[in-house]
C-alpha cells in the first residue's frame, strides 16, 4: 500500500462486510500521534485483488457507516448500477437533507485513486483537480467579464508557472480557437484542466502577446504564494495569500513561523489573509494557523468542535486554541470569494467569537463539513463524515458565508498590486473605516458571467480533511 500523508492522526481498523462474509477490507482508524509527525507508514502488505462487485458494495456498506447522513440512504440503493466509487460518492449526495435547509447540502463527497490522492495531499501534485490523473498545466482561468478571460492563479513549480505565465494575463485563444467567451465553458475546462497540451495565446497587461505551448504535468506545490508588508500612513499592514491547506505540512509550518515572526518583528498592527481560492485542506494546519492569529487573550478557548453521526460519536472531538507567536491583533481580514471553502471557511468561522473578522469579496462556498480518506481497493473514497462548528456553536453555512463588503476580484492585477479591487477595498477600510469608492465593480456578475465561471470552478477540489 502508499505511503499515506496525513497530519497528525492515523488509524488501523478492519471493516467486514458481514452480509456476504466474503471480503476483509484494512481501513485506517484512530491512533493519535504527534501533531508534528506528517507522514505514516502503512504496514507492509499485499492486497489481494478486489472485483468491481465488491469493491462497489464496500464503498456503500461503508458510507451507511460513516456517511453524517447515513440514514437517509435507502436500502435499495445499489452500488453496482454504479461506473466506480467516485460516482457511487456522487450518487448519495442527494440523500443529505439538513434541517433548515430545502435542497440537499452535499456537494461534496467523492472517490479517488490512491496514487492520486498520495501525490496531491503530498504537495507533489496538482491541487486544481479531483480528477488529474496525470497532473496538469498548473493554472486556473476565470472570467473578468464577457469574453475576457483571465488566469487566476499560476502554481509556481507548475508547466505555467515555468513558462512564465502571471495571474491578469488575458487568454485571447486556446489551441487557436479564438472563441473564448461564457457560451464555450466545456470547451476552456476540456483545454486547461483536462487536457494531455494545450497551445494558449496570452495578452499581457503591457498588450503584447504570446503563445505559450503547455503540457501537464505534477510538481511541487507552493500553497504560500505571496507575503510581503505594506507601510501605509504609518500602519503597517501584512498581508499573506495562503492558496491552500493541504502539501509538505513540515514546510507550511516552517513558512508559518518565517512568515508571522516577519510580521512581528515589522511591527504588523493589521493583517490581511487571501483566501479567495484556497479550497481547504487538512483540520490540522487550519488549527496551526488560527493559532498564529487568534490574539493571547483567547489561549486555551475552544477553537471547534467535530461532530459525527450517531454511529461515531465516539470520535467527536473539541479542540482548544494554544496561542503561537506574538501578534496581538483584535481584528483580521480575509479576502475571500466562492472558491474560498472547507479548511479556509473552517478557519474564519473558529475566529469570529474571539475577533472582530472582516470579509472582503464574494460569499464563501458554503462547505461546513468535512471527511477524510478511506482507502477500499485502489480507491480512496470520502463521504461527508463529520460536521464543525465554533465556540458559539456557529456553523451549518451551507450557503456560504457572507461578506462584510461585495467587492469585485481584481482578475487583471497580479498578487500584491495595491490597485487590485479587492486588496485596495480592505486596505481602505484599514486606513479609513469605509471599503471602496462607489464607482468600485462590485462582486456580483452578469447572470451569463456567473453561469460561465460557476462551470469553470465545479472541477476544483474543496476538501476538508480530518484525521480519525
Amino acid at each position: 500500500m502508499p505511503t499515506i500523508i496525513s497530519p497528525s492522526k492515523y488509524y488501523f481498523m478492519t471493516f467486514r462486510a458481514t452480509a456476504l462474509s466474503l471480503i476483509t477490507l484494512t481501513i485506517l482508524a484512530a491512533c493519535k500521534k504527534d501533531k508534528q509527525e506528517i507522514v505514516a507508514t502503512t504496514p507492509v502488505v499485499t492486497p489481494s485483488p478486489v472485483n468491481d462487485d465488491v469493491l462497489k458494495d464496500s464503498a456503500l456498506l461503508l458510507a451507511k457507516d460513516i456517511y453524517l447522513w447515513n440514514t437517509q440512504i435507502p436500502a435499495t440503493f445499489n452500488a453496482r448500477t454504479y461506473d466506480d466509487p467516485n460516482k457511487i460518492m456522487e450518487a448519495i449526495r442527494p440523500y443529505s437533507i439538513e434541517t433548515g435547509f430545502s435542497q440537499p447540502v452535499d456537494r461534496f463527497s467523492f472517490a479517488m485513486k490512491k496514487t492520486e490522492w498520495d501525490k496531491m495531499s503530498a504537495g507533489m501534485s496538482s491541487v486544481a483537480t479531483a480528477t488529474s490523473a496525470d497532473g496538469d498545466f498548473g493554472l486556473t482561468v476565470f472570467f473578468r467579464v464577457e469574453g475576457d478571460l483571465r488566469v487566476r492563479l499560476v502554481e509556481p513549480n507548475s508547466p505555467a508557472g515555468k513558462a512564465g505565465i502571471h495571474r491578469g494575463w488575458r487568454i485571447t485563444k486556446i489551441n487557436a480557437n479564438s472563441n473564448i467567451n461564457t457560451g464555450n465553458t466545456s470547451f476552456i475546462v476540456d483545454n486547461i484542466y483536462n487536457a494531455a497540451s494545450s497551445s494558449i495565446t496570452f495578452q499581457k497587461p503591457d498588450a503584447s502577446v504570446v503563445t505559450i505551448d503547455l503540457s501537464r504535468a505534477h510538481y511541487a506545490t507552493k500553497p504560500i504564494y505571496l507575503d510581503t508588508v505594506y507601510n501605509i500612513n504609518n500602519k503597517k499592514i501584512g498581508y499573506l495569500v495562503f492558496n491552500s491547506f493541504l502539501g509538505n505540512v513540515n514546510k507550511m509550518y516552517s513558512e508559518f513561523q518565517r512568515v508571522f515572526s516577519s510580521f512581528t518583528g515589522q511591527g504588523v498592527s493589521d493583517v490581511i489573509i487571501d483566501l479567495r481560492y484556497n479550497g481547504g485542506g487538512y483540520v490540522s494546519v487550519q488549527e496551526r494557523l488560527a493559532n498564529y492569529l487568534i490574539n493571547p487573550a483567547a489561549n486555551g478557548g475552544i477553537m471547534m468542535k467535530q461532530i459525527y453521526n450517531a454511529n461515531n460519536s465516539g470520535q467527536n472531538e473539541t479542540v482548544k486554541f494554544t496561542k503561537t507567536g506574538s501578534l496581538n491583533m483584535s481584528r483580521i481580514y480575509f479576502i475571500v470569494g466562492r472558491a474560498t471553502a472547507s479548511a479556509s471557511e473552517l478557519l474564519i468561522n473558529n475566529l469570529k467569537p474571539y475577533m472582530e473578522v472582516k470579509l472582503v469579496g464574494g460569499v464563501t462556498h458554503g462547505k461546513p463539513v468535512g471527511f477524510y480518506p478511506i482507502p477500499v481497493g485502489e480507491w480512496y473514497v470520502f463521504p461527508v463524515s463529520f460536521r464543525t462548528t465554533n465556540k458559539n456553536g456557529e456553523g451549518n453555512y451551507f450557503n456560504g458565508i457572507p461578506v462584510n463588503s461585495s467587492v469585485a476580484d481584481g482578475l487583471d492585477k497580479d498578487w500584491g498590486d495595491l490597485n487590485e479591487t479587492s486588496l485596495a477595498s480592505a486596505i481602505r477600510n484599514i486606513n479609513s473605516g469605509q471599503y471602496r469608492v462607489q464607482a468600485a465593480p462590485s462582486y456580483n456578475e452578469p447572470a451569463n458571467v456567473a453561469k460561465g465561471n460557476q462551470v469553470l470552478e465545479e472541477p476544483l477540489l474543496k476538501v476538508t480533511i480530518g484525521e480519525r
